[in-house]
């Protein structure tokens, strides 16, 4: 062994940061990925480790309300930031996160695998209110591989919770369309 490979087998460094709302101090390898720190130190297992080169999009978080490749990103990298995972939605399963209603209803979930991403992403793409088109969405979603090709299944989840956050839990402010019709 070299001294360099030893020197990053044991380099250690001390990371705070806040995890879905709560601040989080640990002792962690300098070269730990964020992903391999939220599943393993913390068990926040909905974020999914699929290609591991950042390809498939499905260990995305929010840092800091934008979307990252959580397997690029080493968790020192992290310090001083808030990451939300998707259990920062909601803890409790008789109330759901509108988003997380709307990817119920509208059969977006599929096998699941993509899914926390998705729905993080989905809330980034709708903080600013705006109502997008499905060419826009998917353009949107794009950077999240979902392996069950189920693309419109996830766009009608988007779009759905889109309503649901603009216009309450029934999502029921209607369209331009409705309003073109007198609606």
């Amino acid at each position: 062994m070299t001294s360099t490979e030893n020197k990053y087998d044991t380099d250690t460094r001390t990371v705070t940061l806040r995890v879905n709302g709560r601040e989080v101090t640990r002792e962690v390898p300098t070269r730990l990925t964020l992903a391999d720190f939220l599943r393993d130190d913390l068990d926040l297992v909905s974020v999914h480790l699929g290609c591991e080169h950042g390809v498939c999009g499905c260990c995305t978080v929010l840092l800091d309300g934008g979307s990252v490749r959580s397997c690029l990103m080493l968790a020192v990298q992290a310090v001083g930031h808030e990451v939300e995972t998707v259990e920062s939605l909601s803890a409790d399963q008789n109330n759901l996160h509108p988003i997380q209603e709307a990817f119920a209803e509208e059969q977006g979930l599929q096998c699941g695998f993509c899914t926390p991403a998705m729905v993080l992403r989905t809330k980034e793409i709708l903080a600013d209110g705006q109502e997008r088109s499905d060419d826009e969405v998917r353009d949107e979603i794009s950077g999240i591989l979902c392996r069950c090709t189920g693309y419109q299944n996830i766009i009608n989840a988007v779009q759905n919770a889109g309503r649901k956050l603009r216009c309450g839990a029934s999502g029921g402010c209607g369209t331009a369309g409705d309003e073109a019709k007198g609606a």
